[in-house]
């Protein structure tokens, strides 16, 4: 027996808004929805990851998802959740962005399932020979600018000034809801709870054009508990492209997530059952050092997006800097990896031709390195003497034995001075 849709979404924290009717219809046949994605970057970010699990949430319940890549809207910009108007890309960026989203949506949803198979449509194909005066009398007539103007959507920009282009955009979506209807036979619009406004002028268009019924369920925004923004880190979006995120900071982002926020976090992204995340609750609240909500949650959203074997490399990455990797381990991190796990760790250049003539890890750590790691040799030495110096993670016991460790990718050697200081030396 397929699961109940709404009530899937309610446990799970998942619904901000939901017109009357909706869960009738979902539960009298399988009904298609559709969930509009920007295409105004190569990638989709985390922050898109809510309404990917909705779809996915919706296919596994028995109906079917459509994704629709705005290939038109992104011409147009949606104001919602915006504080200014954006930059507008021409058709061949947008196209490449397009080709790139497809391909992110394609890991999540199942496009040979049958007669809920997901489908990703472009609203391009519908408006790129839809003429202005079409437009103005086939849709434009059947919305009025007092119902425009009083979207919050408008409103919150009236201040600042928003152009006709942004101000025409509900009536763009709109149109893609009512075009969805008439060619695709989809009754309902997913989305966040900012676009609201938007997907409602959809369902009056549907309604005073063809007198049909149609429906809204949008997903509440995610705030973290601190009052930052959620998917937001210093270096700005958490991405689902690997060469913009690394998997091994997309494994930390989620690993990092405070106890408040990963018991929400458990519930939107994975596809644990409630008994599952139940379990797990209870076996993280009798030991939360351990940190079991956010490790279960971190390996099940990075194998997802990334595969098993980029999870693994991330889970050996993470323990590079605390102590628990082995020299194999190292061995096993690709360049970009190794990298993202050193960003915060000092870098030493040695130029390669005087690391090939040294012998003695003691010259290494003092003199090639010209000082940066130990100020003098009695210190290196009583350091090495005291078991505290490895390099590659392969412990030194004698200041003068032989010197022959591996290079890491053809460049890098990782010292460990004590428990804390690490350095990445580069070969130049």
């Amino acid at each position: 027996m397929k699961k109940n849709f709404v009530e899937e979404l309610k446990w799970r924290g998942m619904i901000h808004d939901m017109m009357p009717g909706v869960e009738e219809q979902l539960n009298k046949e399988i009904t298609s929805a559709y969930i509009g994605f920007d295409p105004t970057a190569d990638s989709l970010h985390i922050g898109s990851l809510v309404q990917i699990m909705t779809l996915v949430h919706f296919q596994q319940c028995g109906h079917k998802p459509y994704a629709l890549v705005g290939g038109a809207t992104g011409m147009v910009g949606d104001p919602s959740g915006k504080s200014a108007e954006r930059n507008l890309l021409s058709e061949e960026i947008l196209q490449h962005n397009l080709d790139c989203v497809q391909k992110q949506l394609e890991k999540f949803l199942d496009f040979n399932a049958g007669e809920n198979s997901a489908e990703v449509v472009n609203n391009y194909d519908w408006f790129k020979n839809f003429n202005f005066l079409d437009f103005i009398r086939d849709v434009g007539k059947h919305i009025t600018v007092n119902y425009m103007m009083s979207k919050d959507s408008v409103q919150k920009r009236l201040e600042t000034g928003l152009s006709f282009t942004e101000f025409s955009y509900q009536l763009v979506q709109g149109y893609d809801f009512y075009w969805l209807h008439q060619n695709k036979n989809c009754k309902i619009q997913l989305g966040g709870s900012d676009q609201w406004g938007n997907i409602v002028t959809g369902t009056e268009l549907i309604r005073r054009k063809s007198g049909d019924e149609a429906w809204a369920i949008t997903t509440p925004l995610i705030k973290k508990a601190d009052g930052t923004k959620f998917g937001k880190t210093e270096e700005g979006n958490v991405w689902l492209d690997p060469e913009k995120t690394s998997p091994y900071k997309f494994y930390q982002y989620w690993i990092n997530a405070s106890d408040e926020d990963v018991k929400a976090y458990i519930r939107i992204f994975t596809l644990f059952t409630k008994e599952q995340i139940e379990a797990l609750e209870k076996e993280h609240n009798e030991a939360p050092h351990l940190r079991i909500l956010q490790k279960a949650l971190a390996e099940d959203i990075t194998k997802r997006v990334h595969g098993e074997d980029e999870l693994n490399m991330a889970i050996k990455a993470s323990d590079v800097l605390f102590g628990k990797s082995t020299s194999e381990d190292l061995q096993s991190l690709d360049k970009r990896t190794l990298l993202a796990v050193c960003e915060t760790v000092p870098q030493v250049d040695v130029k390669r031709a005087d690391f090939e003539a040294c012998n003695h890890a003691i010259d290494f750590v003092t003199d090639l390195t010209e000082g940066q790691i130990f100020p003098s040799k009695g210190e290196a030495r009583r350091m090495i003497q005291q078991g505290g110096l490895s390099i590659n993670r392969e412990k030194i016991t004698q200041p003068n034995d032989d010197f022959s460790p591996s290079i890491l990718q053809n460049e890098y050697l990782f010292v460990q001075k004590g428990k804390k200081n690490y350095y990445l030396i580069r070969l130049v």
